[in-house]
Order: C-alpha cells, then structure tokens, then sequence
C-alpha cells in the first residue's frame, strides 16, 4: 500500500471515529502503537478534525466573548500540536531516507512530504463535510448542483495530492529529490520571542 493511500485511510478511519461522538471533548483513543507511522496519521487528523470543529463553534454569532476567548486559546494550542505532529511525521521520512544520496541535480521540493501529507488530512474533512452537506434534504436544487460541484472538485484534487505525494516519495527513495525541514519557528507561542508576553514578564 502506498504512503498516501494508506494516510487516506487512517485519517478517514479518525473523521469516523470522532463523528460516532461528534464531541470536541471526545479523548482521542489511538488504536495504532505509539511508535508507528499509522499513529502519527491517526494523531494527525484527530487534531485537525478536532480543531475544525471548534473553529465552527467560534463562528458562532451569539457566542458569548469569554467562551470565545477561551475556544481561540484552545484552537492557537492545537494548531501549535498540528505543527508538532507534522514535523514528527517529517522525522520518520528522514530517518526513512537518511541513506539515500541525492543524486547529481537532484532538486529540492517546495513542501515536505509531511505538509503535504497535511493538506491530504485537511482534504478528507473536506469531502467528509461536503459529502454530509450534498445530501442534506432541505437545500435547493440550485445549492445542491453547486455542492455536487464541489465534491467532485474535491475527489479530483484528492487523486492529483495523491498521486504527487507518492511521487515525491518514489523521487526522494530514487535520489531525484532531497528533503530539507525547516522547524516551524512560531513565535507568538513562545514567552521569549512574543513581545506582548515577555513585555508582561519584565513588568
């Protein structure tokens, strides 16, 4: 099975398992062993479908400020998870690739096999919400025909990510391509770096 395939399945298999209880406060329960590959995918989109959850709540026009607060904190520490997990995605394909020697001119790609694998987590909520407005009874024809569109807009650019996933795998394997990560260097999130928060600390 191929990397992608097999990402697609886990991360479909994790938009099932959280929507058996649809409940932003559900503990993850990952069925793959914690050093594994398919743990990181499962881990991966349970994140992103939690967050993409909260990010319906806040949008919430009556919500009130204190619990939007409060929601915003929760979504800005998710996204910092995201990004962690996405770079130990990154680690397992170097550590995978390490002794692969790029061959002469081999060229580097704009994305790393685990943000792109990102973009494919993303994609299925996307075809999963999609796929659940589509069949709503209570739109017009008009709406569904526009939603029918864009599932099938959504299946195509889910079978081109695909296809280019495993094929900057195969070309980083062959020598075609190398890797190169850069962390995620957030600012905001640290105490040293955010100037509001380390302002607060010297007061």
């Amino acid at each position: 099975m191929k990397i992608a395939e097999k990402a697609w399945k886990i991360f479909n298999e994790s938009i099932h398992d959280y929507h058996r209880f649809d409940n932003v406060n559900q503990p993850i329960q990952n069925p793959y062993p914690a050093d594994s590959l398919e743990h990181l995918f499962y881990l991966k989109n349970w994140i992103d479908t939690v967050q993409w959850h909260l990010e319906d709540l806040i949008r919430d026009p009556d919500i009130d400020p204190v619990k939007a607060l409060e929601l915003k904190r929760r979504i800005d520490k998710s996204n910092q998870e995201r990004t962690d997990t996405v770079e130990y995605i990154d680690s397992y394909f170097l550590n995978l690739f390490k002794d692969v020697k790029p061959l002469p001119g081999a060229k580097i790609n704009t994305e790393s096999p685990a943000w792109a694998l990102d973009r494919l987590s993303i994609l299925a909520l996307k075809l999963y919400h999609m796929d659940e407005e589509r069949k709503r009874k209570d739109i017009t024809a008009e709406k569904k025909a526009e939603l029918e569109e864009k599932y099938r807009i959504l299946k195509e650019q889910y079978r081109d990510l695909s296809t280019a996933i495993d094929e900057l795998l195969s070309e980083i394997e062959e020598g075609k391509k190398y890797m190169k990560v850069y962390k995620q260097m957030k600012m905001y999130n640290d105490p040293e770096l955010n100037p509001v928060l380390y302002g607060k600390k010297s007061k």
